[in-house]
């Protein structure tokens, strides 16, 4: 699908891997709407690339749906490129110190994380259904994001790990059901990024981390999400599959 001229949705592009793939949607000419439960960031964004910003708890189907109608009505279509990289990254054991569970760390992060996903891609693709195909008889392309925990997930990553599995295992199935309308399914799973959640951490732990990096030795930087994101839906073969990000890392135990 050429990208250019086209409706393009990007949850959490407020800030990180969704700011940047906004960004680089925009300057191959898309029309960016960007979604995120941080209004103030995503108007920021929004206001750059001369996007929309629209407030919503992806974790919630009805802000999703309604959020989705007010990009429709502003372009004038619904989207045919929805990506989502909204989540939240939160960390626990599942029995930690003195016995205490951690269920609450769990359901909060399945709901933003994998509830979320699936939320913005059944209304994005409910609306892409009804667009008319292109010359190839693609509709739209939707690109969720997975994460590396997902095979390889460290100590206190069960709810993390759990959430990010399910969005890779979802790929395929998901891919198989939208064939016949001619939308395609992709997920990728970055490994360890430059985002706002690693910017926080001291140097010295950055450091530790960034060793286990084969090459290029460092950080992904969230420029190179959005090369691959873009990769994915100019390509028309891509489809029913996870993509890891990684630089050949495998997360340690801890």
């Amino acid at each position: 699908m050429q990208i250019e001229n086209k409706i393009a949705l990007v949850t959490g592009g407020g800030s990180g891997l969704g700011a940047a793939t906004a960004r680089h949607l925009s300057t191959l000419g898309a029309k960016v709407a960007i979604l995120d439960f941080d209004s103030t960031r995503a108007s920021a964004v929004a206001e750059e690339i001369g996007g929309i910003a629209v407030q919503a708890d992806v974790g919630d189907e009805a802000a999703v749906n309604a959020a989705l109608d007010k990009v429709e009505q502003h372009f004038g279509s619904a989207p045919r490129i929805a990506i989502s990289c909204a989540g939240v990254g939160m960390a626990a054991r599942i029995v930690g110190r003195e016995g205490k569970l951690s269920f609450d760390v769990f359901e909060k992060t399945l709901r933003v994380n994998l509830f979320g996903t699936y939320n913005v891609m059944s209304h994005a693709a409910r609306r892409m259904a009804e667009l008319d195909a292109l010359e190839d008889g693609e509709r739209g392309v939707v690109i969720n994001t997975a994460s590396v925990a997902w095979e390889d997930g460290q100590l206190g990553q069960a709810a993390y790990s759990a959430s990010k599995g399910a969005i890779a295992a979802m790929c395929l199935p998901a891919a198989r059901e939208f064939a016949q309308l001619g939308i395609r399914v992709m997920s990728i799973a970055p490994g360890l990024f430059n985002t706002p959640m690693m910017e926080g951490l001291p140097d010295e732990v950055t450091a530790k981390i960034t060793a286990n990096i084969p090459f290029p030795a460092r950080l992904g930087k969230p420029y190179e999400y959005a090369l691959l994101a873009a990769q994915i839906v100019s390509n028309p073969f891509l489809n029913g599959t996870t993509i890891r990000l990684d630089g050949a890392t495998r997360l340690p135990p801890r």
